[in-house]
C-alpha cells in the first residue's frame, strides 16, 4: 500500500490542523487537532484477513495476515488484530492491533508498531515510531493517544515535527528602474 516504510502519502489536500503547544526541538508531547481523523463511533466495523481464530471460552477473535478494518472512512491496517467482545458477546471492546499498524482516512494518516482501539470511548492509543501525517506536515513520536469522538490527540515521546505553513512565500521585490 505504501511505497516506504516510514512514509505515508497522501493526495488529498489539507488545511493545518496541528496545534503546536510547544517548539518541536524542545517537546515532550503536542496536542494535535485531527480534522481528518474524527470519526463516528457508532458506525458498523468490518474486518477483513487471511484467516481467523475465534476463542469462546475467553470472548476474543484474531484476525491474522493483511488484517483491514473499516469504521465509516477510517481504514486501519495490520499483521495482526485480536478483538475483545464485549460482556455476554454483545458488540466489540476494543481492538489490539500490531504489526506495523497503519490508520488512515481520506485526509490524514498515522503508522506505528501497535495499536489499540477503544470502541465505546473512540480512543485509539498508538505506540512504537508513530508517524501522523496531516497533509504536508508530519508529526513523530513514540506514543499517540488520540480521541476518535472529540478528534484530539497528543505525541508524546521526544516529538518531532515538520510543520509547513498554509501561507506562500512572497516573490522577491523587483529592483527598481533607473
Amino acid at each position: 500500500m505504501f511505497t516506504a516504510p516510514r512514509a505515508i502519502l497522501l493526495s488529498a489536500s489539507l488545511g493545518l490542523g496541528l496545534l503546536l503547544m510547544l517548539p518541536a526541538a524542545a517537546a515532550q508531547a503536542q496536542a494535535i487537532d485531527f480534522t481528518g481523523l474524527k470519526q463516528d463511533t457508532s458506525l458498523p466495523v468490518q474486518v477483513e484477513s487471511d484467516t481467523l481464530t475465534v476463542d469462546q471460552a475467553s470472548g476474543t477473535a484474531t484476525f491474522t495476515g493483511a488484517v483491514k478494518v473499516v469504521q465509516g472512512d477510517m481504514t486501519i491496517s495490520a499483521a495482526s488484530a485480536r478483538v475483545e467482545y464485549a460482556e455476554g458477546g454483545q458488540g466489540i471492546e476494543k481492538l489490539f492491533f500490531t504489526g506495523r499498524v497503519t490508520v488512515s482516512t481520506p485526509t490524514e494518516a498515522a503508522e506505528a508498531d501497535e495499536a489499540v482501539y477503544t470502541i465505546a470511548t473512540g480512543e485509539v492509543v498508538m505506540t512504537g515510531d508513530v508517524l501522523l501525517t496531516q497533509g504536508p506536515s508530519t508529526i513523530s513520536g513514540q506514543k499517540l493517544v488520540y480521541n476518535l469522538d472529540a478528534g484530539q490527540g497528543t505525541m508524546e515521546g521526544r516529538v518531532q515535527t515538520v510543520f509547513v505553513p498554509g501561507k506562500k512565500a512572497k516573490a522577491p521585490a523587483k529592483a527598481a528602474e533607473e
